[in-house]
């Protein structure tokens, strides 16, 4: 695949299939610079949803005395997500009007005051309002870097990019939870220091981040946008919809998992989490090797492998087993996240990109969401939560034999 950048003679606006994008003002093919600082700000969402999980029970301690501390207290970690999932699309449709690299660098700098804000804020009703804003900026980080990297990269590298995506998201989660319980060993506010790792981040985005295709972009201003073809991105929405929660089974379960088959030692449950990634690692780093199988063939392999994992988790009562599926869940979860994203952006243009982006955010994180949620609901109703786990596994399964059924074809990105 060729990846010879523009020639002078052409306007640099939107490079062509398998080209790499170029930096209008300098003429520069965007490279690994440009993709480091965006897959680095990419995990800055990670770090909202686990880094205090380690401390959730010191911070309804710290707090009992306020009304509502039970359900107040778990909002703490989740509020992130459910902002992400209601307000991502807006954030995509602030990209495709205002551009990309200004909101990136200002929500990078808004981020690191609103997450370090519950180091002095005073009472648990604040905490969870600075919560709040952190979500609305993770959304608007996560649906520019997306956006970003299918902006300056094509065919190839943009699946290899989305792949280490995953690697680099599943990477932080594994590291952010062990600094989350060293830090909050002493004091449950010290791990909020760690948000001020944006202020570095919005450097580098500042310097080496560029806005692409700026002619292309202010016509989008000037006129109306164009429509996004919805009946296309149904089925990729209603699909990604599903494989957020599905994704967020593992992260969530595994530890209550452990826990329910009698594991109490918080190392063997850290150990099992950090295996159970390097699966979500290796899948995200096979992704872009079996990216030109397609839709049709990747998603029901990702839902099929993820499903099969979780039904395992679901029915095993030895660490082993329980730590093989862990790894099972794990690779089908590497593959899940590119093959959606790759689906749904795969025939937008530049101009819908932005929005395209925000919208499937929205979708992923509401699923991630609810992850929870529902697996609370089906424990209680089926009695235990390894039943509850088996018939999301069968959820997954389902998902992939109707994704298999449907035979979704790649369409050919509208660069």
């Amino acid at each position: 695949m060729s990846e010879n950048v523009l020639s002078p003679e052409r306007p640099a606006e939107e490079p062509l299939a398998g080209e790499i994008a170029v930096d209008p003002a300098t003429g520069r093919p965007a490279g690994r610079a440009q993709a480091l600082v965006l897959l680095l700000s990419s995990c800055l969402a990670v770090l909202g949803a686990v880094l205090l999980a380690p401390v959730l029970p010191r911070i309804q301690d710290a707090f009992a005395g306020t009304p509502g501390v039970e359900a107040l207290a778990p909002i703490v970690l989740t509020a992130p997500a459910l902002v992400i999932g209601l307000t991502a699309m807006i954030a995509g449709r602030i990209v495709d009007r205002v551009g990309r690299k200004r909101l990136l660098v200002g929500a990078l700098v808004v981020y690191a005051f609103v997450g370090t804000a519950p180091l002095w804020l005073p009472s648990l009703e604040l905490i969870v309002a600075s919560r709040v804003l952190l979500g609305l900026t993770e959304a608007a980080i996560m649906t520019c870097c997306t956006t970003l990297l299918a902006d300056y990269f094509h065919g190839s590298q943009r699946e290899r990019y989305f792949g280490l995506q995953v690697v680099f998201t599943t990477v932080a989660a594994t590291v952010f939870f062990g600094i989350g319980g060293a830090l909050g060993a002493a004091d449950w506010r010290t791990p909020f220091w760690l948000y001020a790792v944006s202020l570095p981040l919005a450097v580098a985005a500042a310097k080496l981040i560029w806005q692409p295709a700026p002619r292309v972009q202010a016509a989008a201003r000037a006129e109306k946008l164009p429509a996004l073809p919805w009946r296309r991105l149904a089925a990729p929405l209603g699909v990604s919809l599903v494989g957020g929660l599905v994704f967020y089974v593992l992260i969530v379960q595994l530890s209550f998992k452990l826990d329910d088959i009698g594991v109490e030692s918080t190392a063997v449950i850290g150990a099992a989490s950090a295996i159970a990634s390097v699966g979500t690692a290796v899948g995200g780093i096979l992704f872009a090797r079996l990216a030109k199988r397609g839709p049709a063939v990747l998603v029901p392999l990702a839902f099929g492998l993820s499903g099969i994992g979780i039904i395992g988790l679901g029915l095993s009562s030895a660490v082993p087993a329980v730590i093989a599926f862990a790894v099972v869940t794990g690779f089908g979860n590497g593959l899940i996240l590119p093959s959606l994203l790759t689906w749904a952006l795969g025939s937008l243009s530049f101009e819908q990109r932005g929005r395209g982006t925000g919208i499937w955010t929205s979708a992923f994180f509401i699923g991630q969401f609810f992850c929870p949620l529902v697996v609370l609901a089906l424990t209680g109703a089926l009695g235990g939560l390894g039943t509850a786990l088996a018939l999301l596994g069968a959820v997954s399964l389902v998902a992939a034999a109707g994704v298999r059924l449907a035979r979704p074809t790649a369409v050919a990105a509208a660069h």
